[in-house]
């Protein structure tokens, strides 16, 4: 069963639960300021509990955006972020044209399986980052919205001969191709399938669908039948909260209890956000 992690009694926020697992809205305060630190464990205490929660009408800048994302743990620069500007090594551009250079650079091998983009930013890493906060800076009138999956739900509504077929089975997270694009690289890791969220002791199904997963120990048939079943489960709107984007949105959410999808529905209207991610520990930031 999916535990709930309960937040503080008496509330100094306005929490609204968009779905019954995943999702909230957080009004009654302005992150573009110091946040007190009884605020500071309220919204995480939301957020283990919600997994994804929004904030809606707030003012950020770059610096406001890092100071606010730099109040739950030491900020984690991106490859491609570093790149794109080193004065704000922190903050990562999600730009439809930088979008569009991600997926010529990652384009599928021969013998490839061609998944839906459903992922969580930096697996491909031996200890990724456990969150994330995203601004929007530029939208479209229309279109854009951004989909999160419960993935402690995903799992639980597995069937029981498929959660045990992937009991102790590790999937392939690759993303070379992409990161040595911005002239880094870094070994092909692997994951369990299934883990455990040292926070909330769920079991969450966490699979990233957009860097080659392949099940170690598993001929190729055998995989893709076990991957189609999981990403089945992401796809379910049951399992989702879905985000329409307006000026001033800002979304934080647990990497490790999540994985996302962004709705690339909008032609070529110009459309970017901005990304900072908050590093896990232990930080093994040479590896």
């Amino acid at each position: 069963m999916t535990t709930i992690v309960d937040s503080p009694v008496t509330s100094s926020l306005d929490i609204r639960p968009l779905q019954p697992t995943i999702g909230a809205e957080i009004g009654g305060v302005d992150i573009s300021q110091p946040l007190e630190p009884a605020v500071r464990d309220e919204i995480r205490a939301a957020l283990l509990r919600h997994k994804v929660v929004f904030f809606r009408d707030q003012e950020l800048t770059q610096q406001t955006h890092e100071s606010f994302a730099r109040e739950f743990g030491p900020l984690y620069t991106h490859p491609g972020a570093a790149k794109s500007d080193p004065s704000r090594s922190a903050i990562h551009r999600i730009a439809a044209e930088d979008l569009k250079k991600y997926e010529k650079s990652h384009q599928p091998q021969p013998g490839d399986d061609v998944w839906d983009a459903y992922h969580t930013d930096t697996s491909w890493r031996l200890v990724p980052t456990w969150g994330a906060v995203l601004r929007a800076v530029v939208l479209p009138e229309v279109g854009g919205d951004t989909v999160w999956v419960d993935a402690a739900l995903a799992y639980e509504k597995l069937d029981d001969e498929v959660k045990a077929r992937l009991e102790g089975r590790h999937v392939t997270h690759d993303y070379r191709s992409a990161l040595q694009v911005t002239g880094f690289d870094y070994p092909i890791v692997a994951h369990p399938v299934v883990r455990t969220h040292r926070e909330t002791g769920e079991k969450n199904v966490w699979v990233n669908f957009t860097q080659r997963p392949t099940i170690i120990g598993l001929d190729r048939a055998e995989s893709r039948e076990l991957l189609s079943a999981v990403i089945d489960q992401y796809r379910r709107p049951e399992n989702q909260v879905r985000f329409s984007w307006r000026p001033g949105s800002v979304a934080f959410w647990d990497n490790r209890a999540t994985v996302h999808y962004a709705v690339r529905n909008y032609g070529s209207t110009p459309r970017l956000l901005e990304r900072i991610l908050i590093a896990d520990e232990p930080q093994y930031t040479d590896l």
